[in-house]
């Protein structure tokens, strides 16, 4: 049976790392709304015209253009046995959006699930605050939970990691109440429908993924 994802939760949650994890041991693409979008951009196609329109004036791209953006990804054939779907749905009428895409898709039963990361926010702050980032490969660390094995370089390339300007505390509580007030309906839009599970996101990325996998194979 296809295999349908998304997940739900906070920034810092860790649900970027799993994500990853997730779409390598499945074999299932993970499909990116901010990198989906940036491509469509770049490649200068109709709809990714349509959006810079709407990016360049410093607006939000309209419901419908990115949801046909994303009903075209998800209509390849690498989506046939299932996706991870990571930035979408951001909102409950987005969720109404993704609904009709997968029932147009579809043509045998598959099986959906929204997975929420639950975490304390006190560990989100921490996380945010503590995280340092590589310039060069991209990989993250934090400074608590996950430090690299030498003090300020990168594990991988040896680079000097750096921290985002918008990594502090004051930054950090504004997201979340963006979050909070815009995304976390989804919650309550997903456990009403019988389709949330919801998972303990403290810990290790070790002891996470172990989370994970349980749920997953439930």
């Amino acid at each position: 049976m296809k295999k349908e994802f998304i997940f739900l939760g906070p920034p810092a949650c860790g649900k970027g790392t799993q994500t990853n994890k997730l779409a390598k041991y499945l074999n299932f693409p993970h499909v990116d709304t901010g990198s989906l979008l940036r491509a469509e951009i770049k490649g200068e196609t109709a709809a990714g015209k349509e959006a810079k329109l709407y990016i360049d004036k410093g607006q939000l791209v309209p419901v419908d253009l990115v949801a046909n953006i994303i009903k075209n990804r998800l209509s390849q054939e690498d989506c046939k046995n299932g996706y991870i779907l990571d930035g979408y749905p951001r909102s409950t009428e987005q969720a109404d959006k993704l609904n009709d895409i997968n029932n147009s898709i579809d043509k045998e039963p598959a099986k959906f699930s929204a997975i929420y990361f639950d975490l304390d926010h006190d560990v989100l702050i921490s996380r945010i605050v503590n995280r340092r980032s590589c310039p060069k490969c991209g990989e993250i660390y934090n400074l608590k939970y996950h430090p690299p094995k030498v003090d300020g370089l990168c594990d991988k390339c040896g680079e000097k990691l750096t921290q985002r300007k918008d990594d502090n505390e004051e930054t950090a509580e504004a997201r979340f109440e963006t979050y909070f007030r815009e995304t976390a309906p989804l919650i309550d839009y997903y456990k009403n429908k019988g389709l949330l599970k919801t998972i303990d996101a403290n810990g290790s990325i070790d002891d996470v993924w172990e989370r994970l996998l349980a749920i997953i194979n439930d």
